[in-house]
């Protein structure tokens, strides 16, 4: 069973290399400083998002972000899963599925109404995986992005 805590300050040199490994993975182009940045606020308890260590303090295997929003569809607070990682070579033993569904848990208990991600329409492994994690596509919705 994989770990899931909360992550802190201490978290980030840690973190850094497994932020930017899912970026080289899913082609986002961002410089350390720039991510850097990003995480810090999160990791200093900015109430706009949290994230969380998954496997081992000393040795974590991934992490999960999210950034918390307020929906009236949804009666409350809303999330956005921003990212989840596993790295590759631990890949395909739960531990991401796990993970997810503690922080399903912990977030539902703490009064949260919705989480929404974005995947990739062509990534059908992924896709399947969030399916069977309890989240539904909603076609008649396409999220949309402006850039500042």
């Amino acid at each position: 069973m994989s770990s899931l805590r909360l992550a802190t300050t201490d978290d980030l040199d840690r973190l850094l290399p497994l932020v930017a490994g899912f970026h080289a993975e899913a082609g986002i182009e961002q410089n350390d400083e720039t991510r850097r940045g990003a995480l810090t606020p999160l990791l200093e308890g900015s109430p706009h998002g949290a994230i969380w260590m998954i496997g081992p303090r000393v040795a974590p295997v991934g992490y999960v972000a999210v950034s918390f929003g307020w929906s009236i569809e949804f009666g409350g607070i809303d999330c956005f899963l921003d990212e989840i990682y596993v790295r590759n070579r631990v890949r395909g033993r739960g531990m991401g599925s796990e993970a997810l569904a503690a922080l399903s848990r912990a977030l539902s208990d703490q009064g949260v109404k919705a989480m929404n991600l974005e995947v990739d329409s062509d990534n059908e492994r992924v896709r399947a995986l969030y399916e069977r994690m309890g989240f539904q596509s909603r076609n008649r919705y396409h999220l949309m992005t402006h850039l500042f």
